[in-house]
């Protein structure tokens, strides 16, 4: 006989195979960004870009051979190619100077606490070492005892010299 179905109990859930989900990280795209940031910038990506625009401009000359070419008209495919890099290079470079910034911002509110709380412990230490010399004002030296003892010991030996005359 077919189990049939209870209203007061939740039905049992049925696994379904779904491949898992990959956490979304919100700074993945940042440090991509600011990878491609670092790149755009070295020697390296310079000299392969001038390597490319000089196997273009010599590949497509007008003189050079016509089947090879691939542009017809010399220089507008290259002048789209090099305009589509750097309206992508454009923004990740200011992505990237914006994230260095943010991180520029919070390393100087650090230091600024850092040298606040630096500042206070020395105001500190010098109203301590400003009271020690108060302090040390109002105790008795070696030299301070030393000097009336021998006041003393003085006015001991006058008084033992009244009582013998």
């Amino acid at each position: 006989m077919a189990e049939r179905a209870r209203l007061d109990q939740p039905r049992e859930v049925r696994r379904t195979f779904r491949p898992a989900r990959r956490e979304s990280d919100p700074e993945r795209f940042g440090r991509f960004a600011e990878s491609t940031a670092r790149f755009l910038g070295t020697a390296t990506f310079i000299a392969w870009m001038t390597v490319f625009v000089a196997v273009w401009i010599g590949w497509n000359m007008p003189y050079g051979p016509d089947r090879a070419r691939w542009d017809d008209y010399p220089f507008i495919f290259l002048t789209l190619i090099l305009s589509l890099q750097a309206s992508y290079a454009a923004p990740l470079i200011l992505l990237a100077q914006n994230r260095q910034e943010a991180r520029d911002r919070v390393t100087q509110e650090q230091d600024r606490a850092s040298a606040a709380q630096a500042n206070a412990d020395m105001e500190f230490l010098a109203r301590e070492v400003a009271s020690l010399r108060l302090g040390i004002g109002e105790v008795a030296t070696r030299d301070f005892i030393r000097g009336e003892l021998r006041n003393l010991l003085s006015d001991l030996d006058e008084r033992a010299e009244a009582e013998e005359s």
